[in-house]
């Protein structure tokens, strides 16, 4: 005879073998979904062991030995995954999107995340991200971006070499009106070279040749050499101008004598460029301890709040500079950021639509 008791046992045992079912089921999905990952994932154990890789790891990898098991140090061991460990360490650190090339024409992307459940560090999560397309694709545009600007170099100077020519009448007497004609078309050409500079600079800076000789320099003479450059667009915009220096001598500091200049250069012209008539231009030069510390504000139409983010990017222009139809290509400060990031400095700024843009930067003295 059957009763309750042993109804409510079956009960029990059906209930806890279907939750088994779902629970396996579950799992089963999971693992089935980490197998047709496009990225490669890697799970340690909170012992830093291998616990679990799916098949697009392996592959990048090409690993056909069994390394489940097998801690992130012993990865030393094997020539496609050594230099995984150099970058994570046998502690596995956080890093984000970091580039790895693991062998020639394999570029990986690495992100490394901890797991955690309640504050505790149960494991660690890697995440592997083939780039190489999209690393070949920019290498080709760099490319081609080089050559192009080299090409059109040599004509743009042979055209401005005679239009000086003839502008200093070396050729023969000029009207007024030709002078004028010249002089555009001297303006223009000037204006072309500028921009293929800018774009073999951005070249250098995607090719990681942002530095070629750091120097022991004096800062301040450095900025006071670009400024006495600038007079004469400063005059003639009847902007008011201030360059402010403590009465305590800087230190000097090791710079790239080229490229350094190029950065002042680049900001300073756009206070000028995108100030208004009658506005104000005050650099300011501080030192501590540790850094040289740098500032230029102006007074001029500053950059719309919803465009901020886009500032350091190549060929951004605000909406409001576009309006006012000044002359500019967007790639000025994202050459400069590159200068300052190269120097291990930091750049940033503060801005307000109609008020003025102050622009920051500090330096490392060692």
């Amino acid at each position: 005879m059957i009763n309750q008791k042993d109804i409510e046992e079956g009960e029990e045992d059906k209930s806890s073998s279907s939750l088994f079912a779902d629970a396996r089921e579950e799992k089963e999905k999971i693992l089935t979904i980490i197998d047709n990952l496009a990225d490669g994932l890697m799970v340690f154990d909170k012992e830093g062991k291998l616990s679990l890789i799916n098949p697009v790891a392996k592959k990048i990898f090409e690993i056909e030995k069994e390394i489940l098991g097998k801690s992130i140090v012993e990865f030393i061991n094997f020539p496609n995954l050594k230099n995984l460990f150099y970058l994570l360490g046998k502690e596995i650190k956080e890093v984000f999107r970091k580039e790895l090339e693991i062998r020639k024409n394999l570029i990986l992307e690495i992100t490394s995340l901890p797991i955690l459940k309640e504050g505790k560090k149960l494991g660690s999560l890697i995440i592997l991200h083939d780039i190489t397309r999209e690393k070949t694709i920019k290498r080709m545009k760099t490319e081609f971006v080089s050559i192009s600007a080299h090409q059109l170099r040599t004509p743009l100077s042979e055209i401005k070499w005679t239009l000086e020519t003839l502008s200093k009448e070396k050729l023969g007497k000029l009207t007024e009106g030709q002078k004028e004609i010249l002089e555009k078309a001297y303006d223009s050409n000037k204006r072309m070279l500028a921009l293929i500079d800018d774009l073999l600079d951005v070249v250098r800076i995607e090719e990681g040749r942002r530095l070629y000789k750091l120097t022991l320099s004096n800062f301040e003479e450095v900025i006071q050499s670009v400024i006495e450059s600038y007079q004469e667009k400063i005059r003639k915009k009847q902007i008011k101008f201030e360059f402010r220096v403590p009465s305590k001598k800087l230190p000097k500091i090791k710079i790239d004598t080229e490229k350094m200049p190029l950065a002042i250069q680049n900001l300073l012209d756009n206070a000028i460029r995108y100030n208004l008539p009658g506005g104000m231009i005050t650099i300011t030069l501080n030192s501590t301890e540790k850094e040289i510390e740098f500032s230029i504000e102006d007074t001029g139409i500053g950059i719309p709040e919803n465009q901020q983010q886009n500032v350091f990017k190549k060929f951004f222009r605000g909406s409001n500079a576009v309006k006012m139809e000044t002359e500019g290509n967007g790639l000025g400060l994202f050459i400069v950021k590159n200068i300052i990031e190269a120097h291990n400095g930091k750049i940033w700024f503060q801005s307000e639509e109609g008020k003025g843009t102050t622009f920051y930067f500090n330096l490392p003295l060692k």
